[in-house]
């Protein structure tokens, strides 16, 4: 049977142990949200765009009927 402090000692580890893959975690979620936040920048920058169009796409049917 394991003693209290063999106990203690493999809980240390584990804990030591979840720390390091916590901290990695972190890391690579922290690199994904700037993934994220580029993404979203050229996203914005399209949606721009688009929006610039709506009146062309809205006023195209009259422009038709004017020249029929």
């Amino acid at each position: 049977m394991t003693t209290v402090r063999e106990m203690e000692a493999k809980l240390n580890g584990h804990e030591k142990e979840c720390a390091v893959r916590y901290a990695n975690i972190e890391k690579q979620l922290d690199q994904g949200n700037a993934k994220f936040d580029k993404i979203n920048t050229r996203f914005d920058a399209v949606d721009k765009r688009l929006w610039l169009l709506y009146p062309f796409v809205l006023v195209s049917p009259l422009i038709e009927k004017l020249f029929q």
